[in-house]
């Protein structure tokens, strides 16, 4: 199955209407059973990529095209593996080419998981899953049936999938890597940095806590603007509210006791395999200490986390102002 002259044409002009932030990729991800392809597309899919696993090597142009013009989607990762039909292995090299021309040469890379064989033999053994050319299998060459043993399918497969992985831009070796060296693997080969975004939440108790928070912190002990009639109508992003607060140290006390806690675990996160962290920060109408502590933060935040840190500040309580 192929792509028609007219399809190249739209993808060329797709592509050159691209801008740098927005930069195509299509990652062809391939390996041996048991590598780890599945993990790597499950990461790629946190950073962003579209996924497609098992996708049989011919249909690869026409998903591709799909995907890029019709869909608009400029991170796409599709997962090939042994059960691809044999004779598209064997034709891999004219379906790669077709790719890089239609899309590019730097926009189209091959990305091979590999380990080695006493880890692969292991992972089979400790899952007790059974690798796809242990169920019977056809020599195309004497068109027989072939019932393989594991070492013998595991290096059976190496065989076959030699066309995808002697055109490999990417190889990783997973035999040593655990699941965030992996993804750190990655990153590195992608050229993507690791992205977590802070979510700071003012909120008020009264109308409920936040069911999707990683952290709560409760600031209603500070003293309360809404009891003067003259900041009643104001909010914590009021100057007025803050000139308010300025005359109670223990709001300083608190907001630096949070920033300092904040400040000290947060970047562990990137660390973690987590890309959003919802710090929520409540009072009881939502309107003038959480959210007058949650700015501050945010501000705070935004200047002493590591790059790659985004630090957002919503106030859940905004409509009811």
């Amino acid at each position: 199955m192929g792509v028609s002259q007219d399809q190249n044409s739209n993808a060329a002009a797709t592509i050159a209407d691209q801008t740098s932030t927005n930069k195509l990729s299509i990652l062809v991800v391939s390996g041996r059973s048991g590598s780890g392809k599945t993990s790597v597309l499950n990461i790629l899919e946190d950073l962003g990529y579209y996924s497609i696993d098992n996708l049989p090597l011919s249909l690869l142009p026409n998903a591709a095209h799909k995907l890029v013009n019709e869909s608009g989607i400029h991170r796409i990762a599709l997962g090939v593996d042994i059960r691809t039909p044999r004779a598209d292995l064997s034709n891999f090299a004219v379906t790669y080419a077709s790719l890089k021309e239609t899309y590019g040469s730097h926009a189209v890379q091959i990305l091979y998981v590999t380990a080695q064989e006493s880890t692969l033999i292991a992972r089979f053994n400790a899952t007790r899953r059974v690798h796809p050319l242990m169920s019977q299998d056809i020599d195309s060459d004497n068109a027989k049936h072939i019932a393989f043993n594991l070492p013998a399918a595991i290096k059976k497969e190496v065989e076959l999938l030699e066309p995808i992985a002697s055109h490999a831009d990417i190889r990783i070796d997973t035999s040593s890597l655990n699941i965030h060296q992996l993804k750190d693997s990655l990153r590195e080969h992608i050229g993507m940095d690791n992205q977590i975004v802070i979510n700071l939440l003012s909120f008020g108790f009264k109308y409920g806590s936040p069911i999707d928070a990683d952290f709560v912190f409760d600031v209603r002990i500070l003293p309360n603007p809404h009891w003067n009639p003259e900041l009643r109508d104001s909010t914590g992003l009021d100057t007025e509210v803050g000139a308010f607060f300025s005359d109670y140290p223990e709001v300083a006390e608190m907001m630096g006791d949070i920033d300092k806690f904040l400040t000290r675990w947060l970047p562990e996160f990137l660390h973690n395999n987590r890309h959003t962290v919802t710090v929520a920060i409540g009072c009881t109408g939502g309107k003038h200490r959480s959210v007058f502590i949650t700015d501050h933060l945010q501000r705070r935040l935004a200047e002493a986390m590591p790059k790659g840190v985004k630090v957002l500040a919503k106030h859940r309580e905004k409509s009811r102002w």
